[in-house]
Formats: C-alpha cells, structure tokens, sequence
C-alpha cells in the first residue's frame, strides 16, 4: 500500500456520536488501555476493557483508577454510569460481542538486552483471533518494533477460527502523561497503518468526532506506522540530550543555557518545548522506546541511526551523575550524614509514575552514599515508597526542606515551580538549592537568600 495523508475538516452539521452498533473491545488496562477504554465510551461506543489481571478489572469496574491521571477519574465514572463501559477477564465472552480489538497491552524492555518484549502483544492478539465469531478489525495500539505488524498477522492467519475474516492494521498511540485524556479524545494526529478500505472506513467511524473536530488522519503502510511513535520519541529524546550537552558547554564558557535556549525558541524551526536543561527524560516510554529502536536499528544494519540513539541515552543517563555530582559538591564533598531535601519523585509532573524516574535515582544514589534523604511529591509518594522503601518520604515542601544541608528540585511540579523561596529559606540554616529542571527563577532565589545552582546556569 502506497502512504498517502489526508485530512477531513469538520463538515456543516456533522454528527458527534459514534456508529449505535459499533461494539469495541480493548485488551490491556493499564495507562493506554483504561484511558483508551474509558475514552472510548465517551464518543458513544459499547466498550468492554479486558485484563487478566482480577484487581485491576475490579477496581475500574468500580470507577477506581489505579494511577493518577487527571480528569480520568471522573470520565470514568461518567462513562460506567452510562452503562456502555465495563470491564471483565472473560476475553472470550468480550471478544464474540465486538467489532473492533485494541491491544493496548504493554511492551516493556526485555531483561536481557534493550529489545522489547512482545510476548504480551503476541497472547493478547492470539487470544482475540481465537475467540472471533465473526469478521473483526484487530488494531495495534502498543509500541513495537517495525516488523511485528506483519507477524502478528501471520499469527492471526494462522489463529482464527474457519470462515472468519480477521484484519489486523496498526493504530499508534501517542499519550502524554498527564494530558492522556484530551490526547485521545482530541488527538493531533491519527494514523492508521495497514488499512483495506473496509478497515479505514470502520476506522473513520471510530474517530468520526476527533476526525470532524479537523484531528488529520494518516493511511500509510504497517511498518510507517509502526515507526511513527518510536521515532517522535527518538526525536523528542533527541532533543532534550541535545540542550543538555550544550549545557554543558555553557558552564565550561559561563553562559546561560536558559538565555540560551529561549533565543533558539525563537527559530520556529527549532521551537522552545523541550529545550529545557535538566535531569533528563525517565518514565515508562522514552527510555525503553529508544533503546528498543536501537536495537531494530542494528538489527535492520540502520548503524547511523543506532550509534545516535545510543548517545542521546549515554548523555540522558549521564545528566543523572553529573546531578549527583552537583550535591557532592555543594555539601563539600561528601553527603554521608548530611540531609538532603528532594522535591520530586515522578519522572514528570502531572503523574505518579515512577518507572525508570531520574528524580528517585539520584535520590536513591545519594542515600547509598550516606545522606539522609526525604523526598516530597504531590502524587507520587506512595508508587515511590513501593518502589524504593529505603528512602525518607515527607509530606509537604517544608517537610523535605527543613534542615537540609542542600535542597534538590527534580520534578517540575508547579507547586514546586511557584513556590515562595523567601519562605523556604527560614527553614534551613544552609539555604542551598540545586534546580535540576531549569525551571527556577535563579534571580529570585538568590535575592531570598538562597545557594544556587543549576545544570547550565550562571552561578552568580
């Protein structure tokens, strides 16, 4: 199939509400999943979301969302209220009602090299193509490596019951954290890969609103658009490893890289969104999606490709020691027995998450090197206490600030962000602050008193 792009505009008087005979199923609900379900529902589809795992199904079905994304938890409910969403482990009972599958289960990096592990992609894919009683589509939603669309359909062919058509296209995600709900329900861009005019039309019909709202749609081929998100990943990764190496440029010549990166902003080819110096990029997506794009780019012999994304996670990585290298030296050297203030555990603001989170692994490290740590975030203080128990975890801001010998910013909370240093510094007798985010008024700070420090910035 030849990719081509278009774009429906909003007709006069067109209709918001989806096809009443349409019925969807979405397997996995997790972040992509729940959301995907939940949202779903709200443009007017029968939706059945289906896990195998009990506890999860039964705390949506009783309108509790295990994490925290905002306005997910009251869209669900209004949705459950509906009567047009539920949930259930019963795949096979989900899947003979349906028209259309999602498989919005997750890829997580394999344990024994940067590859991503299908293995759940591959279950829920064979578990739908068995239990169809009549012609479905199957839409990816997961992020996987190029090639897998097509041997999922070879897995389909080879599952699916006699005389049952069964279309499997691809449909990536393209979720921000803490912004998933209009993401999907007002999504920038949708692609579709691998569609028959059948499957697109059915397609259109599932985004009939975002599509009439002027959301452009994008028919290509599988493996385009099973390599849209990993690379917009790759690229946005690439981005931040970029301003954080001339970061470091900047505090060997004594410039500024915020100055700096708002005169780039400028250049409306570069744009200022992610150009902020900092710890780096975390979470439970960029890290693993570009590791998982080096290891199909080697595999492919795409070595260019390969030998950059591998830079841009040795610089990304790299950010975390020189953070930790920046409260050594503020406390002269050495932390052990010294107290250090952390503000932030989520890998970004507006979540819980804590996979792979910069924030709580240079906490982490400055607590195996001897400091007492407490560390404060509005939403994730608990996913961060399962994750690493060791740590002291303090309830507000003044919390983690009192007494500290140095305070670190490692989320950019805007509570965090806003927050009155003049305040802060009555706290603390060694009013220093490390702004690891970039987001810090340095002027301000110092002006209240304050020590400051930051990845790129001028120290006086």
């Amino acid at each position: 199939m030849s990719s081509q792009r278009s774009t429906t505009p909003r007709p006069a008087g067109a209709a918001t509400t989806a096809p009443a005979n349409l019925r969807i199923t979405v397997f996995g609900t997790g972040y992509l999943g729940a959301t995907h379900a939940v949202a779903m529902a709200e443009l007017g589809f029968d939706v059945v979301g289906v896990d195998v795992d009990q506890a999860k199904v039964d705390a949506l079905a009783a309108g509790k969302v295990p994490f925290f994304e905002p306005g997910l938890p009251e869209l669900l409910e209004k949705t459950l209220a509906t009567g047009r969403l539920r949930f259930t482990t019963d795949a096979a009972s989900a899947v003979a009602g349906a028209d259309v599958h999602f498989v919005c289960v997750g890829t997580p990096q394999q344990r024994t090299s940067h590859a991503a592990n299908l293995a759940y992609v591959e279950d829920a894919t064979r578990v739908i193509a068995r239990h169809l009683t009549k012609d479905a589509v199957i839409v990816g939603k997961s992020t996987v490596p190029v090639g897998t669309a097509a041997r999922l359909r070879e897995l389909v062919a080879a599952s699916v019951p006699a005389g049952i058509d069964a279309e499997l296209l691809w449909n990536p995600e393209f979720l921000r954290e803490g912004k998933a709900v209009g993401d999907t329900l007002h999504p920038d861009r949708i692609v579709l890969g691998g569609v028959s005019e059948r499957s697109e039309a059915i397609m259109r019909a599932v985004y009939a609103a975002p599509i009439a709202e002027g959301s452009p749609v994008v028919v290509t081929d599988l493996p385009t658009a099973e390599l849209v998100k990993v690379s917009a990943n790759a690229f946005l990764a690439t981005k931040i490893s970029f301003i954080n190496a001339i970061a470091g440029v900047c505090e060997a010549a004594g410039a500024d890289v915020t100055v700096l990166a708002d005169a780039l902003g400028h250049d409306v080819r570069i744009g200022r969104q992610f150009l902020d110096a900092g710890l780096g990029f975390g979470g439970g997506c960029l890290p693993k999606d570009i590791r998982a794009l080096m290891h199909r780019s080697k595999e492919l012999g795409a070595n260019r490709a390969a030998a950059l994304l591998q830079q841009v996670d040795e610089i990304n990585m790299g950010q975390r020691e020189r953070v930790i290298d920046m409260a050594l030296e503020a406390c002269g050297g050495s932390v052990l027995n010294k107290r250090i203030g952390v503000l932030g555990a989520a890998f970004k603001p507006l979540t819980d998450d804590v996979r792979d989170s910069p924030a709580l692994n240079v906490a982490a490290a400055l607590h195996l090197r001897g400091a007492q740590v407490t560390v404060y975030d509005p939403e994730a203080g608990d996913t961060a206490r399962r994750a690493f128990p060791t740590l002291g975890y303090g309830t507000s801001v003044d919390e983690a600030v009192e007494g500290s010998d140095v305070l670190l910013v490692l989320t950019e909370w805007k509570q965090f962000v806003d927050v009155d240093p003049q305040r802060l510094a009555g706290l603390t007798s060694t009013p220093r602050v490390i702004d690891a985010r970039g987001k810090l008024s340095a002027d301000q700070w110092r002006a209240a008193g304050w020590e400051f420090t930051g990845l790129g910035r001028l120290t006086a």
